[in-house]
């Protein structure tokens, strides 16, 4: 079961008021034609998208038309379906910047770190020279399970936040090796969960709650220092997305959130725009006595294990399908009909390709320039792609294409290859077309 004791303890006040609703068993709200699209026609009473925010294009009116057509707009039930879904990734989707990273800053300045008894324990992918840098870096003197004085020790920190950040050591070795299913994890985000082992959730709540504070009260555009790195010190709700979110859910929709940040630090982000602990899926971490472990709870039929399934690509999917939709075992690594997936899907990366992508309404995309994500939106094969700019501080133009034909899709093992569509045919290279 999962732990929601965090935010009891918080008491965070919610800055949103949520459609409370069961889970729901499938995502259709109307009666779906043989191409998984809504028969329904727009309703004039669904809530209405602000007009004092501003998007890219005509992607308020596409937003708008999706609601209309997929909202339930108030009533509990229309023609005995369910409410419909949306899910969101949350860093650089829902914010600007990352609050993994803000967590985990304010826990190194604050010396929030336990010391491992063996920094190999901690990954079963982190390589002897990481686990070496480390154990240099950090010292033996702290006795296990105590915190590292990192917040003068600035070499303990950069090794911590090298990895973190870079998945490499600070003289440039890699910090993870071995075998993973690249589209299901990537170990230096499961780390940072695996870093937090020995507290326990309501701590690292705590953690998640102060450095949020910091964050949002830091200007636009500041920087700090974590050991000598510079990193963003600010992050903000976008507006348009939290005011997306509340529009959705008075429209009747489940809004979730999908991340591959650490839960206990997700929920109570999520809080600001109104979804609560029941509504936020993240990494996940299995407890033992009330503390934080190195192993994370498994998806699809995996068993728990030290980070081989996290919401990260096909992960994303698996969990919503597993967490959203019931789906258990291996069928939920699978794309599945349109009456059990989400109506809209809202993203920044690659990391979240799949499931925005498996949405039967609109597919939500801020361009960050990342190649598989923005290679299937501009393609725009089904032509419900939603692309557009970072609401603050968008990237310019890419001058290069983007090599969807060639390098664009990330395969299990790490290696690159053509990006293809459902029918087999290859997406071809596209031209960065909505940018800052």
């Amino acid at each position: 079961m999962r732990n929601r004791s965090v935010l009891a303890v918080l008491g965070l006040a919610a800055a949103a008021v949520m459609v409370a609703a069961p889970l729901p068993a499938a995502a259709a709200t109307g009666a779906t034609d043989a191409a998984g699209g809504l028969g329904a026609v727009a309703r004039g009473d669904c809530p209405q998208l602000s007009k004092k925010l501003e998007w890219y294009g005509h992607n308020r009116a596409k937003l708008q038309r999706m609601i209309d057509e997929r909202g339930l707009c108030g009533h509990a039930e229309r023609g005995g379906h369910s409410r419909p879904v949306a899910a969101f990734d949350w860093d650089n989707t829902v914010v600007k910047n990352d609050t993994t990273d803000i967590t985990l800053a304010w826990a190194l300045k604050h010396d929030k770190i336990l010391r491992p008894k063996s920094w190999s324990d901690t990954s079963k992918w982190l390589t002897p020279e990481a686990d070496r840098a480390l154990t240099k870096a950090c010292g033996t003197a702290v006795p296990v399970g105590r915190p590292l004085p990192t917040s003068k020790d600035t070499d303990c920190t950069d090794e911590i936040f090298e990895i973190r950040a870079e998945a490499q050591t600070m003289s440039g070795a890699p910090a993870f090796a071995g075998d993973w299913n690249h589209r299901r994890t990537v170990p230096e985000y499961a780390w940072v969960a695996q870093l937090f082992a020995g507290h326990t959730p309501e701590q690292v709540g705590e953690y998640a709650e102060k450095g949020r504070v910091q964050s949002l009260a830091a200007p636009v555009g500041s920087k700090m220092k974590v050991g000598t790195h510079s990193v963003p010190a600010y992050v903000r709700y976008y507006p348009q997305q939290r005011d997306l979110i509340r529009t959705l859910q008075r429209a009747g929709f489940d809004v979730y959130i999908v991340s591959a940040g650490v839960e206990y630090a997700a929920e109570v982000w999520a809080r600001g725009v109104g979804i609560d602990a029941e509504h936020t899926i993240a990494i996940r971490s299995v407890l033992k006595k009330g503390r934080i472990t190195t192993f994370n709870e498994g998806c699809g039929g995996e068993p728990a294990s030290q980070g081989e399934t996290i919401p990260y690509i096909d992960g994303k999917r698996c969990w919503i399908n597993q967490d959203i939709y019931g789906i258990k075992g291996p069928d939920a690594w699978e794309r599945q009909d349109a009456k059990h997936r989400i109506a809209l899907g809202g993203g920044d990366a690659n990391t979240d390709v799949t499931f925005v992508g498996d949405a039967t309404g609109s597919h939500l995309i801020l361009n960050r320039n990342q190649d598989e994500v923005m290679c299937r939106a501009y393609d725009n094969a089904d032509g419900r792609w939603v692309i557009n700019p970072m609401f603050i501080e968008p990237l310019p133009r890419r001058t290069t294409a983007y090599p969807c034909a060639t390098s664009g899709y990330i395969n299990e093992d790490g290696s690159l290859s053509a990006v293809r569509r459902l029918d087999g045919s290859i997406v071809p290279d596209q031209q960065d077309r909505v940018f800052g």
